[in-house]
């Protein structure tokens, strides 16, 4: 038998839209900014999304899951831009996206679940701070009537915090009836406890319009556009993405992901209308992978990676870029992409500049050190 609680959870999925993975996660903040953090769990490759075709240790250390230059969107004299990031390429050419390379959040290690931990919360160390960077930035900013809300059935770590969270987990039972709704309103009318999960689930469906169950990357665009267009919506998004670990057969499962990131990128871009010009989307990954491939058609747990800064208000058409080489001592611990940026960096600058906020203090409070981060600026034209 189901009980009260165990109903709610199903009925309210049941009113929204079907989205197990990835899994979205938005904030309301009184502002007319919109700035999304695209994760990419699994650590992907740096080297073979931008492309150092360059680099004449480049070849030798990937063979043949070299990507071959001439296929690729050449973005400069020495870098490249995967092929299947073609919607991606016109935003580039529009100057409407920029590459960060040889980017890398603090941590050291190779491990999954440690380093997205870390650049999640924004500490040096795994689990060494509590909550997500993503929702200390949240509490910075004017807030209107509903702090944040997660497409997941749990919050992702770099938005969970203070600021307060409400989650909506899509189902991928049929759409409730609307007499059925009505009914369980009227049931929870009188429950101080549950009433308020209820009436959140039911903001979260209207927020979510038609915009349909899908999961594939076109319609997870769409979604987010509908939320985000909103006069009376979020104003802070996160998206999840995974499978992004490429240890055998990574070159068509890394064209596969490149492909789906830039259609929902795309569908984003379209969906916001008006709105993308000031909207500002960071895709950042934990880390990245080994220089030389290994002997399964892929590439192992690595350092260094790209981030991509994509939107309207982007000063782009650029790689930034303090080029390490990879001839074998260039690189990190003789196998990894030497990182030379800190992401840390990269986030404190592109997160103030797109909402608005001195980068100065985006950094002392999303990752307060005694060393400090310097922010990167001039990423956005503001």
């Amino acid at each position: 038998m189901l009980s009260r609680r165990t109903f709610l959870h199903f009925a309210a999925a049941g009113a929204g839209a079907i989205l197990a993975s990835p899994h979205i996660a938005f904030a309301n903040l009184a502002t007319d900014r919109r700035f999304v953090f695209v994760i990419q769990r699994g650590a992907a490759d740096g080297l073979n999304i931008v492309v150092p075709y360059a680099e004449p240790d480049y070849a030798r250390l990937r063979g043949a899951l070299a990507i071959d230059a001439s296929a690729a969107t050449r973005l400069d004299g020495t870098f490249a831009l995967h092929p299947a990031l073609a919607q991606t390429a016109k935003l580039y050419a529009d100057r409407q996206a920029l590459f960060v390379h040889a980017v890398a959040s603090p941590y050291r290690d190779r491990s999954h679940f440690d380093g997205q931990n870390v650049l999640e919360t924004g500490g040096t160390s795994p689990y060494q701070v509590k909550d997500g960077w993503l929702n200390r930035l949240v509490t910075l900013l004017p807030v209107t009537h509903a702090n944040a809300i997660a497409f997941a059935p749990t919050v992702p770590m770099a938005l969970r915090g203070k600021a307060d969270v409400t989650s909506y987990a899509p189902s991928g039972l049929p759409q409730a009836p609307d007499d059925l709704l009505t009914r369980v309103s009227q049931l929870y009318e009188q429950d101080a406890q549950l009433r308020p999960l209820w009436e959140s689930a039911m903001t979260a469906r209207g927020l979510a319009g038609d915009a349909g169950a899908r999961q594939d990357p076109a319609s997870l665009g769409k979604l987010a556009a509908s939320f985000l267009t909103r006069d009376d919506g979020p104003r802070v998004a996160m998206i999840e993405t995974g499978g992004w670990d490429t240890h055998s057969a990574q070159n068509p499962r890394l064209a596969n992901q490149l492909k789906a990131l830039d259609t929902m990128i795309a569908a984003l871009r379209d969906g916001m209308g008006a709105a993308w010009a000031k909207t500002t989307v960071l895709v950042a990954t934990e880390f990245g992978r080994t220089a030389a491939a290994n002997g399964t058609g892929g590439t192992d747990h690595g350092t260094g990676s790209v981030a991509m800064v994509l939107g309207g208000s982007v000063k782009g058409g650029r790689v930034i870029a303090d080029w390490p080489g990879l001839r074998p001592g260039d690189l990190y611990q003789a196998r990894d992409l030497k990182p030379t940026t800190a992401l840390d960096g990269l986030i404190a600058g592109v997160a103030g500049e797109a909402l608005g906020v001195d980068p100065g203090r985006v950094a002392q409070n999303l990752f307060g050190r005694d060393a400090g981060v310097r922010p990167i600026s001039g990423v956005l034209d503001v």
